[in-house]
């Protein structure tokens, strides 16, 4: 998904200004503040602004306060964790799929024997030149003028790389070695949450997106982990509204968790 919250530190330290500080009453984190950015453009909604609220200091959030953080709708862009805080607007609806109920649709099925052949392996969560440039070929194909196409490496490795929590890089490879798709999944106490995809944008009838969301269906279901988090769902958003085809999907609204009803 793209983000809400700018991954430089420069950029979110124009935006993280604490004009307004909130306790939630709803977590049990005594000590951990949450403060609400300045507006700023929507990534996903044309003429609209955006506002965050970010929960500091985050060498406090370790991976089980992650966990219950998650629980309660937010994400985190490397060391920043947030959650959609827009005046007038709720278009952003975390949403995770119930693992042990999912039920793939035929085009699903599809894509998962497509890329059967696709070797997952965990690597160091650290830079590599290799996954850089796949990055950019992806943003730049992918994502034309939304920015990240002309990320430098620093902020490449602000976005994917730093980590205070349970975090695992996933490579998925060819049978030959060529580097298909990567993905940045972070390890919580009741499920995985998907923090990021990017593959290979030039191979024609490909359905890697939708087999990366199996693989971690898979994965939860194998370590007897209940939920994948997949973000955030904004139905008038095209790059957001695909998570509705992954069912049975929970989504969170007016701070329950509940099923999403057919759309």
């Amino acid at each position: 998904m793209a983000l809400t919250v700018p991954n430089s530190s420069n950029a979110a330290t124009r935006h993280i200004e604490s004009i307004r500080m909130t306790q939630l009453n709803d977590l049990p984190f005594s000590t951990l503040q949450f403060y609400t950015t300045a507006p700023y453009p929507c990534s996903y909604l044309d003429a609209r602004q955006a506002r965050s609220q970010v929960a500091t200091p985050s060498h406090l959030i370790n991976a089980d306060v992650y966990s219950e953080l998650v629980k309660s709708g937010f994400r985190r862009s490397g060391i920043f964790t947030y959650r959609p805080y827009c005046d007038g607007c709720q278009a952003c609806i975390p949403v995770r799929v119930r693992t042990a109920d999912f039920t793939p649709s035929r085009t699903q099925r599809r894509a998962a024997i497509r890329h059967a052949g696709l070797a997952a392996i965990v690597a160091n969560l650290s830079f590599s030149d290799e996954h850089y440039a796949l990055y950019l070929r992806y943003q730049s194909t992918r994502h034309v003028g939304g920015g990240m196409d002309q990320d430098s490496r620093d902020q490449y490795a602000q976005f994917l790389l730093q980590s205070r929590v349970n975090t695992r890089l996933v490579e998925f490879r060819d049978p030959d070695g060529s580097l298909r798709m990567v993905s940045i999944i972070d390890v919580l106490s009741d499920g995985l949450s998907s923090v990021y995809t990017f593959f290979d944008p030039d191979m024609h009838g490909a359905s890697f997106g939708t087999y990366n969301v199996l693989w971690q269906i898979a994965q939860a279901n194998e370590l007897g982990l209940p939920y994948v988090y997949l973000g955030y769902w904004i139905e008038q958003s095209p790059k957001m509204a695909y998570k509705i085809n992954f069912r049975p999907l929970e989504a969170r609204i007016n701070g329950t968790w509940g099923l999403l009803d057919n759309r």
